[in-house]
């Protein structure tokens, strides 16, 4: 029987817990529609300027020079987030890619060395991103490699495949292997099995990974700090540098479209997910 004084502990934690972690979130979203330009935590009236600023239909500046200066800085800030979604889809895609290949490779086939490399796969995750980071640069300044947007490319490759890796290796631990021989007993080639047998199957791991892939490369800020060129600058690494300046509001409103956008991949995801196992 439930104890109602545990019970009721219980539901107030979870609440607490839920709230500390989301309430950020929402405040975030709030303060979006907040007309005051000067302080964003003082709400001043409801507004969609900073959306349809975003989107290059309004101008909240009225004088020629600060308009300018605006203007300007709004730029800069969407050519980061163009910079961090260009990122963010090369590197899941190569992430993705390498990560499922190496956890297939790993179930499937025994080789001498495999369990030093399956343990090599999960060092850039136990790394802290600091050392990781200041390894990628010493790494490109030795080889002669200017730093630019395909340094960040591979700077978050060498460790998002690890967390693409460990999720499809944790799928592929949960998979039948007489399945595989069943296709191949029936004539299927290596080919065929992979992609009518072995895919389909993992689908909800590589998806889940190359989701995971997609929301920490456009998160980083460490390690992309330490290998990103002056003229390729994104999104997390453009906004640590305003802090000292003070937030601009456009900023919440950047935020908040990501964390829309992230809802819809993530429900996409789990639509997917639910159709495949129907």
């Amino acid at each position: 029987m439930r104890n109602p004084i545990g019970w009721a502990a219980l539901t107030a934690f979870s609440l607490a817990f839920f709230a500390f972690i989301y309430a950020p979130l929402f405040v975030i979203i709030g303060y979006s529609f907040n007309s005051n330009p000067i302080n964003m935590m003082i709400w001043e009236s409801f507004t969609f300027d900073w959306y349809t600023g975003l989107l290059g239909l309004s101008d909240r500046s009225t004088d020629v020079s600060n308009r300018a200066a605006y203007v300007e800085s709004t730029d800069l800030m969407l050519a980061a987030l163009r910079t961090s979604l260009t990122v963010a889809m090369f590197t899941t895609t190569i992430s993705t890619v390498i990560g499922t290949a190496t956890a297939i490779a790993l179930a499937r086939y025994r080789f001498r060395g495999r369990g030093f490399y399956n343990g090599f796969m999960m060092l850039p995750m136990m790394m802290p991103d600091i050392v990781l980071g200041i390894g990628l640069l010493i790494f490109f300044v030795t080889i002669g490699m200017n730093l630019s947007i395909l340094t960040i490319i591979i700077g978050h490759c060498t460790f998002l495949t690890s967390y693409v890796f460990i999720i499809v290796q944790a799928r592929m631990a949960g998979l039948d292997p007489a399945l595989e021989e069943a296709s191949a007993d029936l004539g299927a080639s290596e080919l065929t099995t992979l992609r009518k047998v072995l895919l389909p199957q993992l689908a909800p791991g590589i998806i889940g990974g190359a989701l995971l892939a997609f929301v920490i490369s456009m998160d980083d800020l460490v390690i992309t700090y330490f290998v990103s060129g002056t003229g390729d600058t994104t999104l997390p690494v453009f906004i640590f540098g305003m802090i000292r300046r003070g937030v601009k509001p456009e900023i919440n409103a950047i935020a908040t479209l990501i964390i829309l956008a992230s809802v819809v991949i993530a429900a996409l995801g789990l639509w997917l997910r639910s159709r495949k196992t129907d």
